[in-house]
């Protein structure tokens, strides 16, 4: 992750970046990730021991599409927007989850291409392609479907402030039926406490 400007984040083991394009007339070139300037993958923020990145995804959506919230207890993310724009919601749910808060913690955040973010395991995650965007991303968890868990985009306990996304019915976002499924997040905590 080679940074020209990081920009802070007001949750723990979130990090933004910017990647240094070499561009001329024949193209550019970017780093989209390194090991040596990445740093070592905590157990704390991947959710597992001896973590390493195992898959590389390439998510391409349309204009209005919301993809989210997410929530995964054994994998941390890495996100780079090859092109196009997202609106990046973050919801730290650790301390809902360990009952030390009553409220999560909600950063939004622009990002275009170029730009990238690290989420730690128990950072809730969702995006909204405010215009064509193609965001490539790195995880520490090999996708088999058992960490894929998520709350609804629109939980009013959260209080994310989406955009009205002109040209789509009321409005509203374009969402899959598992994203238009999801519970709340207090029906997702109470769902993972043990009982």
């Amino acid at each position: 992750m080679t940074s020209r400007s990081p920009a802070v984040s007001i949750l723990a083991g979130v990090r933004y970046g910017s990647l240094n394009l070499i561009a001329d007339r024949r193209g550019s070139f970017a780093e989209l990730w390194k090991a040596s300037v990445f740093g070592e993958l905590s157990a704390a923020d991947t959710g597992l021991p001896d973590a390493r990145f195992v898959q590389a995804n390439l998510s391409t959506s349309a204009r209005g599409v919301l993809r989210g919230l997410h929530y995964h207890r054994r994998q941390l993310d890495y996100w780079t927007v090859v092109s196009g724009v997202a609106l990046v919601a973050l919801v730290d749910v650790r301390p809902v989850i360990a009952e030390a808060a009553a409220h999560a913690i909600v950063e939004l955040r622009e990002m275009s291409a170029g730009d990238s973010v690290v989420i730690p395991t128990g950072v809730a995650h969702g995006f909204l392609a405010v215009e064509p965007l193609q965001l490539l991303y790195l995880v520490t968890n090999e996708y088999d479907g058992s960490d894929e868990l998520g709350f609804a985009w629109d939980d009013p306990a959260v209080g994310i402030a989406w955009p009205i996304i002109p040209g789509t019915p009321d409005g509203r976002p374009i969402l899959s039926d598992r994203d238009l499924q999801n519970p709340t997040l207090s029906e997702l905590v109470n769902s993972l406490r043990p009982g």
